[in-house]
């Protein structure tokens, strides 16, 4: 299985072609099989696949391969909808029939919660759907001048490599952005600062318009955020200008970091905002403010959240890593007294303004580094009846170390966007903290990737 050099200096032989049999897929959506006792990735296999294939990367206990050729075939591959899949890295899944995709997901926040965590939930809960296709209303793209072509590369980079896709379209994307890559090409092979432009961010939302701005009824409000190295033209404005113009976006620029964030042209276009319609809340956003990229399916997991959580008008809830109060106000939609806390300043700024525009007096929020928690800084913030926990992909390990008998609650649902970190929480919470594991299932808010969210539910023991 080792590359073996040639006689001339800095030559490597290519790994031979082998035969295998699928096993699994990893937590990266490859397949998995073991060749003389060493594990293998292989991009591209799926389960119970007999295929060939060759490594391109080798380590002694492990090496990743990408498939040859499929010569038995499993009854769950089905053809991929994007002409681009195989090169472009922002879909991994797309080979996997959609509802074993779900599967698959479901196994490894199960095999995680088991291996790391050392728990078993009592009962899975059934999978969260979404829409398949045109559901990502958030994305980073990247921009690449490619002089010896003379053209402009606009899309996510190709499988395991930073080079940028050569692709035109996007089936994840919302139509309407979808639709934008190739203008966007050509758009900016024109502009002066081509080889200085190397990412557009992208928003996408309902009109929350600003005061003598009327939005198309139904029309998404499309923001692009243009991160220039260098200064824009008097041409460069025109043509930006005309674009957005003709394509009803907005173009934002960034200079440097965050901070330099800031709208170009229109300068009165609406403001983006998002609903949950069920608990009658609009929440207005920046377009680089964090929100959940697929509003579908996250309005389906707050309801599950609602449902797991059963807030009562009585009771105090916290809700931790609360953002721009995505399941806060949802909770206090209940009558429940609620404090929402989150890391970053400009978030808890959005989430006042969503609770004073939906006239949600009994809540608050405050600004904390949960990550730095500590048994005392808990017990400060006095006794809760129970909490929604919605960390990033580090988890909330701090948090949950810090629980003690005074500052247990009786309920907490947590949200994950990492089975890994879930599971290590949740083994803290069941082997030290006196909690079980009721329930837990995953949420397919990432359709054809292998990124898995999920959600489950601790009670404490009595």
């Amino acid at each position: 299985m080792r590359k073996r050099r040639n006689k001339t200096p800095g030559e490597i032989t290519p790994a031979p072609i082998l035969t295998a049999m699928i096993e699994s897929l990893d937590q990266e959506g490859r397949g998995v099989t073991h060749v003389e006792g060493k594990t293998i990735f292989v991009d591209g296999a799926l389960p119970n696949e007999k295929v060939t294939f060759q490594s391109h990367r080798i380590k002694p206990s492990y090496e990743v391969a990408n498939v040859v050729q499929v010569l038995k075939q499993s009854n769950q591959r089905v053809t991929p909808k994007c002409p681009h899949f195989g090169l472009c890295g922002g879909c991994k899944l797309q080979h996997l029939d959609f509802a074993a995709q779900v599967a698959v997901k479901q196994r490894l926040l199960e095999n995680d919660l088991w291996h790391i965590g050392k728990v078993k939930a009592e009962n899975v809960l059934p999978p969260l759907y979404g829409p398949a296709w045109g559901y990502r209303h958030k994305a980073r793209l990247s921009v690449k001048y490619v002089e010896k072509k003379q053209r402009v590369l606009v899309g996510f980079n190709e499988k395991s490599t930073r080079f940028v896709a050569d692709m035109d379209s996007c089936e994840v994307l919302v139509p309407e952005v979808s639709a934008l890559i190739k203008p966007l090409q050509a758009l900016i092979f024109q502009l002066s600062l081509r080889d200085k432009l190397p990412q557009i961010e992208l928003a996408v939302g309902e009109a929350y318009p600003n005061k003598g701005y009327e939005a198309a009824e139904g029309k998404p409000v499309i923001v692009l955020i243009l991160r220039i190295m260098a200064a824009l033209t008097t041409q460069d404005e025109v043509l930006l200008k005309a674009f957005a113009d003709e394509h009803t976006v907005q173009v934002w620029t960034q200079t440097k970091g965050p901070d330099t964030i800031k709208p170009f042209y229109p300068p009165d276009g609406a403001a983006l905002s998002y609903r949950l319609p069920e608990f009658g809340l609009t929440y207005p956003f920046k377009p680089n403010e964090f929100t959940q990229v697929n509003p579908q399916i996250n309005q389906v997991m707050i309801r599950r959240a609602m449902q797991l959580l059963s807030p009562q008008a009585h009771e105090k809830i916290a809700d931790f890593f609360c953002g721009i109060g995505n399941f806060t106000l949802p909770i206090a939609r209940s009558g429940a007294q609620v404090l929402g806390l989150e890391g970053l300043a400009n978030l808890v700024e959005r989430a006042n303004e969503s609770a004073q525009l939906n006239a949600i007096g009994h809540v608050k929020f405050g600004v904390a580094d949960l990550f730095k928690m500590t048994p005392e800084a808990l017990t400060g913030l006095g006794h809760f009846d129970k909490w929604l926990v919605d960390p990033p992909r580090d988890g909330a390990f701090e948090l949950i170390k810090s629980l003690d008998a005074s500052s247990s609650p009786q309920r907490i649902v947590y949200v994950s966007c990492n089975p890994a970190t879930l599971a290590r929480d949740a083994g803290v919470l069941v082997n030290e903290k006196g909690y079980t594991l009721k329930a837990a299932g995953v949420v397919n808010m990432f359709p054809h990737t292998a990124h898995v969210e999920s959600i489950a539910l601790f009670e404490l023991n009595h």
